[in-house]
């Protein structure tokens, strides 16, 4: 592929290229053979072969030298999103006429999803950072005969005239070099995972989709080694609900850490351990009239719920506890006995027993209430199923596939559960911390549960911490019944007030999160039904939601696609069919409605029959 200015002689064929983008008019094709002829240094043309494969106008304002704007761009059917897009733009951006350019505009509309997705890649390929804002409203500029135009605005762009040093994602076009996610290759001309490959465990899992060395992260973006930024929807699955070192939480770590401060406490009494237990106590349980004390297990959502679970044996003398279908509690043993998925069971090599698995909310259909069954299963002393010692479930199920449950259906749990004696644990571990609007899941049902489990979110920069509140008159543990040598994470408990202090004691997150979460929804209904609801749908709740596309090698192929145009993502559900977004809390709208164009794309990709990668 070759990029160079036109000239008279290419006026034909741009006119013949233009004929072939329904999207440019006639006028486009008048000015383009102008251009060609007489403003020929605005203009780049992509050629193969000796034909004429992509076109783009540029020009520079003369008030505004350091910006380029891009008036049109056309590339043939048989070539788009082979990088002739942004092959076109990089020329421009090269040529000696551009040296002083700092910024790259041009205006699209909503609706051109291609390319929105091309500006997003050549931002991510400079590391320049990419706004959109209204230029022309359809209703005050267009008089409703045409859609609102947007600006897209890249920049400012740190420009060098070394290609060893300008930006990887530039100096592959410049050196007309090619690289693939499964060929990519170090600095020195080694393998980029020969380390990861010969010393770590084949049990790495994340890795095997996103095959790229991450360096840095900020917000809601991952960046690359090579510099390559990613918009990140998986979040360290819900452990960084406050996006990547959210700088409040940053400066509280680092002055602690400057002052000296503790950093393995184990149980002993600490000043960070008192500041966050305050905080938590404040901001969180008074508020809510929750008379919960807190234990520290290790630091993990697992330990957390084998802390409950052996509390809830230890308080009511029952070895049985109710799990649900499609719940996930953890892979230690015993909190995998309480784990639905079939896999993670089989690693563990015996019986997983002490539970007893009943159907979660609409997991038989929405004809039957699966906690009419449970009540009766209970009343029937032939029923088989031991009285149990507590009922744990999730308000909605993260990796058993964004299953929600209904308001009513909790209700009935709860009141079931103490009917029977059982305790009521709810494992608030993913869907916790403002996931779904409010800090806890289970509030908008107007629960108040025996036990909650927390961990992911809750010390707020992914420091390990876990975290079991219990009611006052239940905490009947003795001294070092329960312990971890790592319960006392103080830089976890640092942040996690931090967090507290800068997040929660107004309301104004979770008016945020409802907001978004509402976006989040409508995007993903609107995606969902393009296509016949028995192959997709949306489902989920708050900022917790995803689509479902029935096949797990569907998902994984609208997964690879999105992480090709910039977008991490993860797979839930039984079949791994469901594609999950958890976008970070404080995420702005204009990179949600960024990674969801980059969705969508992807969907249209593997099931609508379009091209794998943009422009």
């Amino acid at each position: 592929m070759t990029f160079r200015e036109p000239t008279d002689n290419h006026a034909a064929d741009v006119r013949d290229l233009i004929a072939l983008c329904p999207q440019l008019d006639r006028n486009s094709l008048y000015c383009a053979l102008l251009l060609c002829s007489d403003f020929a240094d605005t203009c780049v043309l992509a050629e193969r072969a000796g034909e004429v494969v992509g076109w783009l106008a540029t020009y520079r304002r003369p008030r505004e030298p350091s910006t380029l704007f891009i008036w049109q761009i056309a590339v043939h059917p048989e070539v788009r999103n082979t990088g002739v897009g942004k092959g076109l733009i990089v020329s421009a951006l090269n040529r000696p006429s551009c040296e002083s350019v700092r910024h790259i505009e041009a205006t699209v509309t909503l609706s051109n999803t291609a390319s929105k997705l091309l500006f997003a890649g050549v931002a991510r390929d400079l590391r320049a950072p990419i706004r959109q804002a209204v230029r022309f409203d359809r209703d005050i500029h267009l008089k409703g005969e045409h859609e609102s135009e947007y600006t897209i605005a890249i920049g400012p762009i740190v420009r060098s005239t070394s290609p060893a040093s300008m930006p990887s994602g530039l100096r592959s076009h410049c050196l007309n070099k090619e690289t693939t996610m499964t060929d990519r290759s170090a600095p020195d001309g080694g393998d980029e995972f020969a380390i990861f490959n010969h010393l770590e465990s084949e049990v790495r899992s994340y890795a095997r989709r996103f095959p790229v060395v991450f360096a840095r992260a900020r917000g809601a973006q991952l960046f690359a080694r090579d510099g390559t930024a990613y918009l990140d929807f998986l979040m360290g699955c819900s452990s960084l609900n406050y996006g990547h070192n959210p700088p409040e939480l940053k400066a509280a770590l680092a002055d602690y850490i400057a002052s000296d401060g503790i950093t393995h406490g184990l149980d002993l009494y600490n000043e960070a351990k008192e500041a966050f237990l305050q905080e938590f106590h404040e901001t969180i349980l008074m508020p809510r009239k929750l008379d919960y004390v807190m234990q520290f297990p290790g630091p993990t959502g697992a330990n957390a719920v084998e802390a409950a679970l052996k509390l809830a044996r230890k308080i009511t003398g029952r070895p049985n506890i109710i799990a649900f279908t499609n719940g996930f509690h953890g892979v230690t043993l015993g909190a995998l006995s309480c784990t639905g998925n079939g896999y993670h069971r089989a690693a563990a090599g015996q019986l997983l027993g002490g539970v007893t698995r009943l159907p979660y909310d609409d997991y038989l259909g929405s004809a039957v209430d699966t906690a009419d069954y449970f009540d009766h299963l209970l009343s029937d002393p032939s029923s088989g199923v031991d009285a149990p010692a507590a009922v744990i479930v999730e308000t909605v199920q993260g990796e058993g596939g964004l299953n929600v449950a209904g308001t009513a259906w909790l209700q009935k749990v709860a009141a079931i559960a103490r009917r029977h004696g059982a305790l009521l644990i709810i494992d608030d571990i993913q869907a916790g911390v403002g996931r779904t609007d409010a800090f806890f899941s289970f509030e908008a049902a107007g629960l108040r549960p025996d036990i909650v489990t927390m961990a992911k979110s809750i010390s707020g920069y992914g420091l390990p911490m876990a975290l079991v509140l219990i009611d006052r008159q239940l905490d009947k543990w003795q001294p070092g019944e329960h312990n971890g040598t790592f319960r006392g994470n103080c830089h976890a408990f640092v942040t996690a007030r931090a967090a507290l202090e800068n997040f929660w004691r107004t309301g104004s997150l979770a008016a945020s999160v409802e907001k978004k979460g509402n976006l989040l929804k409508n995007r993903l209904e609107q995606i969902a039904q393009k296509y016949d609801p028995s192959r997709v749908s949306a489902k989920g709740r708050g900022m917790m939601r995803g689509i479902d596309l029935k096949f797990g090698e569907v998902a994984g192929k609208v997964i690879i696609a999105a992480f090709q145009n910039g977008l991490i993502l993860e797979a839930a559900g039984p079949k791994d069919e469901v594609v999950k977004c958890l976008p970070p809390l404080v995420i702005g709208e204009d990179q949600l409605s960024q990674g969801l164009d980059i969705l969508e794309y992807a969907i249209d990709s593997v099931i609508g029959n379009r091209p794998i990668t943009a422009a």
